[in-house]
């Protein structure tokens, strides 16, 4: 099923386009809008909602940080 980015984004982050505040897109193509939780490896960012536990802890362990994007 093919949804609308816009339609994506606001279910995403609750705020329709005219409000979005882009951030930058993750290492996987993600768009991240200021607000949401990120993890940061060196010079990389990624969106923490959309990784697994399992990414999530192996980033932890690899000595990621998480912080809400500015």
């Amino acid at each position: 099923m093919i949804e609308h980015p816009d339609i994506r984004r606001a279910i995403r982050t609750g705020y329709p386009a005219s409000e979005h505040q882009h951030y930058g897109f993750d290492f996987f193509g993600n768009e991240v809008s200021k607000g949401e939780e990120i993890m940061t490896l060196d010079d990389e960012f990624f969106s923490k909602q959309e990784l697994s536990h399992d990414a999530i802890a192996i980033l932890h362990y690899m000595g990621a940080k998480s912080k809400i994007a500015k």
